[in-house]
């Protein structure tokens, strides 16, 4: 993310060297430049001439400023822009002003910037579906929201600035113990592995489960929501390096995708295959992870990150990746006995009235 601001430094010092050096002579008025008499020629008895009043101005609404970044353009990083909006945000019935302390970066805004998620309005446009934050204003009828409130927020997009007006129904008090930054990290990630572990795959004790990208937003707290069940062995696949965290948030069998296959490494801890497999990836990869599901296993297809490979749209991957695309009948599924089910929070979330972007 870049940004640009008007520095103020140099205008400070113009401003310190007129002080210093004042001019020697008084320019001339605009009333002597037009031949009428300065006010030093005219006669004393008569009053200067009176300065007309000014409209009074809200200096509230002259003053109040917010930073917020746009997206300006698909492609790289450096259509990612820090502009300043002038004027504070008004407020409708049911909805509240945050102030934004932190802000969450999910793989879709990645997509959103290539022109690869479709739920993200068209350039220029304010990206972030998650953020966390201090209610400072409430909108009439908002009963169960006050001033101070620490919350985080949830919106299709719009949440990277320093303010933002949302329905108050979009809004969760943060626990005490809470930090800013871990209640920005919290609603996309837990509620995208949350819905997949227990309202689709259903997973219980004992079972085995795969976590692609284990070490990434979704499947750090798939890992972790998996530590709430006993005995769940959980084979993660992440580079190398990333090995030791990912062990110590709980992956039984971490796997280095980039130097070994990760189906033949499953199959020699697990013959049998697995209960669960989840595939953020798409293409190729969800074909392997059907084959490494036991009878009665699940197979929870929730991404094609596969399609990325840079700051910018990869024709080649997403052909790719859209030609590999796994494909399956009914009647295979009903003589394997495997489910095969798909996940994306963004829709599940578009059909939710009161999920409106917000405004300012």
């Amino acid at each position: 993310m870049s940004g640009e601001e008007a520095p103020a430094r140099q205008q400070q010092e113009s401003a310190e060297e007129k002080t210093e050096n004042p001019p020697t002579e008084e320019p001339p008025s605009e009333a002597a430049q037009e031949g009428e008499p300065s006010p030093a020629e005219e006669p004393a008895d008569e009053p200067a001439a009176a300065t007309p009043d000014r409209a009074p101005v809200a200096p509230d609404e002259e003053v109040f400023s917010y930073r917020a970044l746009f997206l300006t353009g698909y492609g790289g990083y450096d259509k990612v822009k820090l502009q300043v909006k002038k004027g504070k945000p008004s407020l409708k019935n049911a909805e509240v002003l945050v102030r934004v302390k932190a802000c969450g970066l999910n793989f879709a805004e990645l997509l959103g910037r290539q022109g690869m998620y479709e739920l993200l309005p068209s350039p220029p446009v304010t990206p972030g579906m998650e953020c966390s934050g201090v209610i400072e204003a409430l909108g009439e009828e908002v009963t169960d929201r006050k001033v101070g409130d620490r919350v985080l927020v949830l919106s299709r997009h719009g949440l990277w600035q320093e303010v933002v007006v949302v329905p108050a129904s979009n809004t969760f008090i943060m626990p005490e113990s809470m930090s800013f930054e871990e209640a920005a990290a919290l609603p996309i990630n837990y509620l995208t592995a949350y819905m997949m572990l227990f309202e689709m795959a259903n997973v219980r004790a004992g079972q085995s489960i795969l976590i692609h990208m284990a070490a990434g937003g979704v499947g750090i707290a798939a890992t972790q929501l998996c530590q709430l069940l006993e005995d769940v062995t959980v084979f993660g696949t992440a580079s190398a390096s990333k090995h030791e965290t990912i062990s110590q948030g709980g992956v039984t069998h971490p796997i280095d995708y980039r130097t070994r296959d990760y189906a033949e490494e499953i199959r020699k801890i697990s013959p049998k295959g697995l209960d669960v497999v989840l595939d953020p990836l798409g293409g190729s990869d969800t074909q392997k992870a059907f084959s490494l599901l036991k009878p009665m296993g699940t197979l929870i297809v929730f991404g094609a990150a596969n399609c990325v490979t840079g700051q910018k749209k990869n024709l080649l991957a997403v052909a790719k990746t859209w030609y590999n695309q796994f494909t399956i009948n009914t009647l295979r599924l009903m003589h394997a006995n495997k489910a095969v089910c798909g996940f994306h929070l963004g829709y599940l979330r578009a059909h939710h009235p009161d999920h409106d972007p917000p405004t300012g």
